[in-house]
Protein backbone atom coordinates (compact mmCIF):
# COMPACT_ATOMS: atom_id res chain seq x y z
CA UNK A 1 0.00 0.00 0.00
CA UNK A 2 3.05 2.48 1.26
CA UNK A 3 4.64 1.90 -2.38
CA UNK A 4 1.59 2.39 -4.20
CA UNK A 5 0.90 5.70 -2.27
CA UNK A 6 4.52 6.74 -2.98
CA UNK A 7 4.26 5.84 -6.46
CA UNK A 8 0.89 7.67 -7.22
CA UNK A 9 2.54 10.15 -5.55
CA UNK A 10 5.39 10.86 -7.81
CA UNK A 11 3.34 10.77 -10.46
CA UNK A 12 1.16 13.42 -9.36
CA UNK A 13 4.68 15.19 -8.77
CA UNK A 14 5.89 14.64 -12.12
CA UNK A 15 2.53 16.16 -13.27
CA UNK A 16 2.47 18.72 -11.92
CA UNK A 17 6.19 19.66 -12.80
CA UNK A 18 7.91 20.29 -9.53
CA UNK A 19 9.83 18.32 -6.42
CA UNK A 20 8.64 18.07 -3.28
CA UNK A 21 10.61 19.95 -1.03
CA UNK A 22 12.96 17.81 0.47
CA UNK A 23 11.65 14.61 -0.21
CA UNK A 24 9.14 12.21 1.96
CA UNK A 25 11.39 11.68 4.57
CA UNK A 26 9.11 11.98 7.65
CA UNK A 27 6.32 10.51 9.23
CA UNK A 28 3.85 12.70 11.35
CA UNK A 29 1.10 11.10 13.54
CA UNK A 30 -1.83 13.24 12.35
CA UNK A 31 -5.63 14.47 14.87
CA UNK A 32 -6.89 11.61 13.37
CA UNK A 33 -4.26 9.32 14.22
CA UNK A 34 -3.33 8.68 10.70
CA UNK A 35 0.76 8.37 9.89
CA UNK A 36 1.27 10.36 6.80
CA UNK A 37 4.62 10.86 5.11
CA UNK A 38 5.75 14.52 4.37
CA UNK A 39 8.43 16.22 2.87
CA UNK A 40 11.06 17.41 5.47
CA UNK A 41 10.15 20.88 4.80
CA UNK A 42 6.99 21.00 1.91
CA UNK A 43 7.50 24.11 0.38
CA UNK A 44 4.10 24.71 -1.01
CA UNK A 45 0.55 24.19 1.42
CA UNK A 46 -2.93 23.52 0.27
CA UNK A 47 -4.62 24.60 3.85
CA UNK A 48 -8.27 23.82 3.48
CA UNK A 49 -9.88 24.62 6.95
CA UNK A 50 -10.48 28.23 7.45
CA UNK A 51 -9.56 27.73 10.46
CA UNK A 52 -6.24 26.44 10.53
CA UNK A 53 -5.09 29.29 8.30
CA UNK A 54 -4.39 31.23 11.41
CA UNK A 55 -2.09 28.40 12.58
CA UNK A 56 0.27 28.88 9.43
CA UNK A 57 0.41 32.38 9.18
CA UNK A 58 1.12 32.82 13.35
CA UNK A 59 3.71 30.09 12.26
CA UNK A 60 5.33 32.39 9.79
CA UNK A 61 4.98 30.14 7.05
CA UNK A 62 1.81 32.51 5.12
CA UNK A 63 4.46 32.64 1.71
CA UNK A 64 4.52 29.15 1.92
CA UNK A 65 0.12 29.16 1.74
CA UNK A 66 -0.34 28.12 -1.90
CA UNK A 67 -3.92 26.99 -1.78
CA UNK A 68 -6.24 28.92 0.95
CA UNK A 69 -9.87 28.31 1.21
CA UNK A 70 -10.07 31.97 2.70
CA UNK A 71 -10.92 34.56 0.42
CA UNK A 72 -10.02 38.03 1.07
CA UNK A 73 -14.03 39.32 0.62
CA UNK A 74 -14.57 36.70 3.65
CA UNK A 75 -11.55 37.26 5.64
CA UNK A 76 -10.28 41.14 4.52
CA UNK A 77 -7.87 40.99 7.77
CA UNK A 78 -6.25 37.92 7.06
CA UNK A 79 -5.28 39.38 3.94
CA UNK A 80 -4.53 42.78 5.51
CA UNK A 81 -2.28 41.02 8.24
CA UNK A 82 -0.81 38.55 5.78
CA UNK A 83 -0.38 40.05 2.81
CA UNK A 84 1.29 37.35 1.30
CA UNK A 85 -1.80 35.30 1.12
CA UNK A 86 -2.77 37.26 -1.92
CA UNK A 87 -0.39 34.96 -4.11
CA UNK A 88 -2.02 31.96 -3.02
CA UNK A 89 -4.74 30.45 -5.03
CA UNK A 90 -8.21 30.90 -3.10
CA UNK A 91 -10.89 27.88 -3.89
CA UNK A 92 -14.47 27.51 -2.52
CA UNK A 93 -15.90 24.61 -1.97
CA UNK A 94 -16.02 21.58 0.37
CA UNK A 95 -13.49 19.55 -2.44
CA UNK A 96 -11.22 21.34 -4.38
CA UNK A 97 -9.95 20.55 -7.74
CA UNK A 98 -7.06 18.29 -7.99
CA UNK A 99 -6.08 19.55 -11.44
CA UNK A 100 -5.78 22.74 -9.25
CA UNK A 101 -3.82 21.61 -6.44
CA UNK A 102 -1.43 19.85 -9.15
CA UNK A 103 -1.01 22.90 -10.68
CA UNK A 104 0.23 25.00 -7.36
CA UNK A 105 3.17 22.10 -6.95
CA UNK A 106 0.80 21.26 -3.37
CA UNK A 107 3.64 19.18 -1.25
CA UNK A 108 1.06 18.38 1.50
CA UNK A 109 -2.56 19.75 2.35
CA UNK A 110 -4.46 20.68 5.73
CA UNK A 111 -7.33 19.49 6.10
CA UNK A 112 -9.84 19.26 9.37
CA UNK A 113 -11.86 16.61 10.86
CA UNK A 114 -14.53 14.94 8.52
CA UNK A 115 -13.30 17.26 5.67
CA UNK A 116 -15.14 15.89 2.29
CA UNK A 117 -11.79 16.54 0.30
CA UNK A 118 -9.87 14.15 2.68
CA UNK A 119 -10.48 10.98 0.52
CA UNK A 120 -10.38 12.67 -2.74
CA UNK A 121 -7.20 14.03 -1.73
CA UNK A 122 -5.89 10.55 -0.44
CA UNK A 123 -6.75 8.51 -3.61
CA UNK A 124 -5.09 11.19 -5.53
CA UNK A 125 -2.03 10.52 -3.69
CA UNK A 126 -1.45 13.95 -2.06
CA UNK A 127 -0.38 14.06 1.63
CA UNK A 128 -3.13 14.88 3.80
CA UNK A 129 -2.57 15.77 7.43
CA UNK A 130 -5.58 16.44 9.45
CA UNK A 131 -4.98 19.16 11.74
CA UNK A 132 -8.31 20.25 13.43
CA UNK A 133 -9.04 20.82 17.01
CA UNK A 134 -12.40 21.11 19.05
CA UNK A 135 -11.40 22.83 22.31
CA UNK A 136 -7.87 24.30 23.55
CA UNK A 137 -5.88 21.62 24.46
CA UNK A 138 -6.34 19.73 21.02
CA UNK A 139 -5.70 23.38 19.42
CA UNK A 140 -2.60 22.81 21.27
CA UNK A 141 -1.80 19.26 19.55
CA UNK A 142 -2.67 21.03 16.62
CA UNK A 143 -0.17 23.70 16.85
CA UNK A 144 2.48 21.33 17.42
CA UNK A 145 1.54 19.31 14.70
CA UNK A 146 1.44 21.89 12.42
CA UNK A 147 4.86 22.68 13.56
CA UNK A 148 6.55 19.51 12.71
CA UNK A 149 4.71 19.26 9.73
CA UNK A 150 6.23 23.18 8.77
CA UNK A 151 9.85 21.43 9.52
CA UNK A 152 11.64 24.63 11.01
CA UNK A 153 12.41 25.77 14.12
CA UNK A 154 11.37 29.23 14.04
CA UNK A 155 7.68 27.37 13.18
CA UNK A 156 8.34 25.65 17.15
CA UNK A 157 9.74 28.37 18.63
CA UNK A 158 6.57 30.50 17.96
CA UNK A 159 4.40 27.24 18.76
CA UNK A 160 6.24 27.14 22.40
CA UNK A 161 5.74 31.25 22.98
CA UNK A 162 1.76 30.82 22.23
CA UNK A 163 1.01 27.82 24.58
CA UNK A 164 2.97 29.87 27.07
CA UNK A 165 0.73 32.83 26.60
CA UNK A 166 -1.93 30.93 26.42
CA UNK A 167 -1.07 29.15 29.87
CA UNK A 168 -0.17 32.75 31.51
CA UNK A 169 -3.91 33.89 30.08
CA UNK A 170 -5.71 31.28 31.20
CA UNK A 171 -4.08 31.04 34.93
CA UNK A 172 -4.53 35.13 34.86
CA UNK A 173 -8.08 34.97 34.24
CA UNK A 174 -8.74 31.57 36.32
CA UNK A 175 -6.95 33.29 39.64
CA UNK A 176 -9.66 36.25 39.34
CA UNK A 177 -12.91 34.66 39.05
CA UNK A 178 -11.59 31.39 41.52
CA UNK A 179 -13.94 32.30 44.09
CA UNK A 180 -17.24 32.86 42.14
CA UNK A 181 -19.33 30.13 42.66
CA UNK A 182 -20.21 27.70 39.86
CA UNK A 183 -23.71 28.69 40.73
CA UNK A 184 -23.00 32.61 40.48
CA UNK A 185 -21.26 32.59 37.30
CA UNK A 186 -23.51 34.35 34.50
CA UNK A 187 -25.34 32.37 32.24
CA UNK A 188 -24.07 33.04 28.74
CA UNK A 189 -25.45 32.00 25.31
CA UNK A 190 -23.48 32.51 22.31
CA UNK A 191 -25.21 32.63 19.13
CA UNK A 192 -23.74 31.67 16.06
CA UNK A 193 -26.03 32.70 13.48
CA UNK A 194 -29.83 35.04 13.99
CA UNK A 195 -31.74 33.85 11.16
CA UNK A 196 -31.70 30.98 11.10
CA UNK A 197 -31.29 31.04 14.83
CA UNK A 198 -28.45 29.24 15.68
CA UNK A 199 -26.04 28.66 19.12
CA UNK A 200 -22.98 26.46 20.38
CA UNK A 201 -22.79 24.17 22.87
CA UNK A 202 -21.10 21.52 24.88
CA UNK A 203 -17.63 20.26 23.74
CA UNK A 204 -16.60 23.33 21.65
CA UNK A 205 -14.05 25.65 22.01
CA UNK A 206 -17.05 28.30 22.37
CA UNK A 207 -17.74 26.34 25.67
CA UNK A 208 -13.88 26.77 25.94
CA UNK A 209 -14.14 30.06 26.01
CA UNK A 210 -16.78 30.88 28.11
CA UNK A 211 -16.37 28.58 30.84
CA UNK A 212 -12.72 29.75 31.29
CA UNK A 213 -13.35 33.42 31.02
CA UNK A 214 -15.87 32.40 34.50
CA UNK A 215 -19.08 32.10 32.46
CA UNK A 216 -21.48 29.52 32.02
CA UNK A 217 -22.70 27.74 28.42
CA UNK A 218 -26.61 28.60 28.64
CA UNK A 219 -27.14 26.07 25.88
CA UNK A 220 -27.95 23.48 28.04
CA UNK A 221 -28.52 19.97 26.52
CA UNK A 222 -27.01 21.42 23.34
CA UNK A 223 -23.48 19.63 21.85
CA UNK A 224 -21.14 20.78 19.16
CA UNK A 225 -21.32 23.78 16.99
CA UNK A 226 -23.94 25.94 14.94
CA UNK A 227 -26.84 23.86 16.51
CA UNK A 228 -30.67 25.61 15.07
CA UNK A 229 -32.85 26.87 17.99
CA UNK A 230 -36.48 28.39 18.32
CA UNK A 231 -36.68 31.30 20.03
CA UNK A 232 -38.96 29.93 22.64
CA UNK A 233 -36.16 27.59 23.55
CA UNK A 234 -33.70 31.11 23.59
CA UNK A 235 -36.49 31.98 26.12
CA UNK A 236 -36.94 28.91 28.27
CA UNK A 237 -32.80 29.29 29.00
CA UNK A 238 -33.03 33.47 29.85
CA UNK A 239 -29.59 33.75 29.46
CA UNK A 240 -27.38 36.18 31.85
CA UNK A 241 -25.24 37.55 28.39
CA UNK A 242 -26.12 37.39 25.09
CA UNK A 243 -22.86 37.09 23.16
CA UNK A 244 -23.21 37.21 19.24
CA UNK A 245 -20.83 35.95 16.52
CA UNK A 246 -19.30 38.94 14.43
CA UNK A 247 -21.01 37.74 11.62
CA UNK A 248 -24.47 36.52 13.21
CA UNK A 249 -26.24 39.26 11.58
CA UNK A 250 -28.11 42.48 12.77
CA UNK A 251 -29.49 42.01 16.31
CA UNK A 252 -32.91 43.95 16.67
CA UNK A 253 -34.54 43.31 20.19
CA UNK A 254 -37.99 44.39 18.95
CA UNK A 255 -37.95 41.72 16.03
CA UNK A 256 -40.18 38.37 16.12
CA UNK A 257 -42.42 40.21 18.11
CA UNK A 258 -40.53 41.23 20.62
CA UNK A 259 -39.20 38.29 22.11
CA UNK A 260 -35.99 39.35 22.07
CA UNK A 261 -36.78 42.05 24.34
CA UNK A 262 -37.91 39.83 26.90
CA UNK A 263 -34.70 38.44 27.95
CA UNK A 264 -32.54 39.01 30.62
CA UNK A 265 -29.84 39.66 28.85
CA UNK A 266 -31.30 42.36 26.83
CA UNK A 267 -33.46 44.11 29.18
CA UNK A 268 -30.27 44.61 31.30
CA UNK A 269 -28.12 45.66 28.37
CA UNK A 270 -25.48 42.38 28.66
CA UNK A 271 -25.76 41.78 24.16
CA UNK A 272 -21.96 42.07 23.53
CA UNK A 273 -20.92 41.04 19.60
CA UNK A 274 -17.27 39.07 19.38
CA UNK A 275 -14.48 40.76 17.81
CA UNK A 276 -13.38 39.40 14.50
CA UNK A 277 -9.66 40.14 13.00
CA UNK A 278 -7.39 37.64 11.11
CA UNK A 279 -10.36 35.43 11.92
CA UNK A 280 -13.63 35.47 14.10
CA UNK A 281 -12.45 36.03 17.61
CA UNK A 282 -15.20 33.22 18.99
CA UNK A 283 -14.54 30.54 16.42
CA UNK A 284 -11.67 27.97 15.81
CA UNK A 285 -8.40 30.09 15.34
CA UNK A 286 -5.54 31.64 17.76
CA UNK A 287 -7.38 34.61 18.94
CA UNK A 288 -8.88 32.34 21.03
CA UNK A 289 -6.48 33.79 23.89
CA UNK A 290 -7.99 36.97 22.74
CA UNK A 291 -11.58 36.31 23.60
CA UNK A 292 -10.98 34.57 26.83
CA UNK A 293 -9.42 37.95 27.41
CA UNK A 294 -12.27 39.64 26.25
CA UNK A 295 -15.17 37.69 27.28
CA UNK A 296 -14.29 37.90 31.13
CA UNK A 297 -13.58 41.51 30.92
CA UNK A 298 -17.63 41.59 29.71
CA UNK A 299 -18.11 39.16 32.09
CA UNK A 300 -16.61 40.82 34.58
CA UNK A 301 -16.06 44.19 34.15
CA UNK A 302 -14.90 45.45 38.08
CA UNK A 303 -12.17 42.31 38.28
CA UNK A 304 -11.41 43.06 34.82
CA UNK A 305 -10.23 46.69 35.22
CA UNK A 306 -6.86 46.22 34.50
CA UNK A 307 -7.54 45.14 31.28
CA UNK A 308 -6.84 47.48 28.36
CA UNK A 309 -8.17 45.45 25.12
CA UNK A 310 -6.44 48.00 22.69
CA UNK A 311 -3.24 47.02 23.78
CA UNK A 312 -3.80 43.35 24.40
CA UNK A 313 -5.08 43.77 20.92
CA UNK A 314 -2.14 45.34 19.94
CA UNK A 315 0.77 43.31 21.36
CA UNK A 316 -1.01 40.42 20.09
CA UNK A 317 -0.83 41.15 16.75
CA UNK A 318 3.07 42.50 17.01
CA UNK A 319 3.72 39.60 18.50
CA UNK A 320 1.95 36.59 16.75
CA UNK A 321 1.06 38.01 13.51
CA UNK A 322 4.31 40.75 13.15
CA UNK A 323 1.79 42.81 12.23
CA UNK A 324 1.87 46.63 13.77
CA UNK A 325 -2.08 47.90 14.06
CA UNK A 326 -2.76 51.00 14.21
CA UNK A 327 -5.33 52.53 16.87
CA UNK A 328 -7.41 52.93 14.22
CA UNK A 329 -7.28 49.12 12.80
CA UNK A 330 -7.41 47.87 16.89
CA UNK A 331 -10.52 49.33 17.38
CA UNK A 332 -12.07 47.94 14.10
CA UNK A 333 -11.07 44.98 15.11
CA UNK A 334 -12.79 44.93 18.70
CA UNK A 335 -16.11 45.96 16.99
CA UNK A 336 -16.23 43.22 14.07
CA UNK A 337 -15.34 45.62 11.68
CA UNK A 338 -13.66 45.16 8.58
CA UNK A 339 -10.70 47.34 7.09
CA UNK A 340 -11.03 50.56 5.89
CA UNK A 341 -11.16 50.41 2.54
CA UNK A 342 -8.07 52.22 0.41
CA UNK A 343 -5.74 51.44 4.14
Amino acid sequence: MKARYRTLLSVFVALAGGTPGGGYARTVVDMAGHSVSVPDRPGRIADLWFAHNTLTIMLGATDRIAVTDNLPSARPWMYRVAPALSRAVAVTGPVPNTETLLGAGVDVAFISAGSPAELPLRRSGFPVVDAGFTDAPSMIRALDLTADVLGDARAHDMARQYEAALTETIHRVRAATTDVAIARRPRVLHIKSLVPLMVDGADTIIDDWITTAGGRNAADGIVGVMRPVSLEQVAAWDPDVLILGPDSGKFDGAARGGGWSALRAVRTGRVYRSPAGVFPWDRYGCEFLLQILWTAQSLYPDRFRDIDMMSETTRFYHRFFGYDLTPAEARRILAAQPPEEGR
